[in-house]
């Protein structure tokens, strides 16, 4: 894959996000303060943790940082796939913030 490649499809599922964060919001009262400076987003929950979702673009790399740990996605046939458990992007990202906010949240691209 090309850097401008990884760029677009990276870019995307940044957007994705923040629009799943508004839906979350919209639909419970889970209350997300989501915070975007460049390549990085920061979801801050109303009791004060944070899910940190950032590009590494020298590896071409999406990195989850939660409660649980530090993830690593690379784009596997369009699906961000986790390096080491083979688990989804978006699936991870539901399962930390429902355990970190203490709602069911889910996450969609």
């Amino acid at each position: 894959m090309t850097d401008l490649e990884y760029l677009d499809a990276a870019e995307k599922t940044l957007l994705a996000l923040e629009v799943a964060c508004d839906r979350i919001n919209d639909d419970t009262d889970a209350d997300i303060d989501n915070q975007r400076v460049g390549g990085m987003i920061t979801l801050l929950f109303a009791n004060g943790s944070q899910i940190i979702v950032n590009l590494q673009k020298p590896l071409q790399e999406i990195w989850l940082a939660a409660k649980a740990g530090g993830f690593h996605y690379r784009l596997q046939d369009g699906v961000w796939v986790d390096t080491k458990t083979g688990s989804e992007l978006f699936a991870d990202l539901s399962r930390f913030a429902t355990q970190q906010s203490g709602l069911a949240l889910t996450f969609t691209a």
